[in-house]
């Protein structure tokens, strides 16, 4: 347990900015999974959409060092791929 102030400060804001990314990490994969869903039933309008807006959340959290900046390239990538493939089978 730390002993200066500045140290326990830290200690809370530590604390407050792992609950954040947290909830943004648990946000991108919620959205992952109703793009993945999406693409298996073959909804082609869902899937853009929802292909957006994990893109759109992948990009910000990159942005603010959520996650690193080429894990969400290489995800982006992947999803954009299955998106591809599944208009290419419509």
């Amino acid at each position: 347990m730390p002993n200066i102030k500045s140290a326990k400060k830290r200690v809370l804001v530590i604390e407050k900015k792992t609950e954040e990314n947290k909830a943004i990490k648990s946000r991108i994969a919620t959205f992952a999974k109703k793009f993945k869903a999406a693409v298996a039933e073959g909804n082609t309008e869902n899937a853009t959409a929802l292909y957006n807006e994990v893109v759109a959340l992948m990009d910000k959290a990159a942005c603010d060092n959520v996650i690193h900046k080429n894990y969400a390239n290489r995800k982006k990538a992947h999803f954009c791929k299955m998106l591809d493939n599944l208009k290419k089978a419509n």
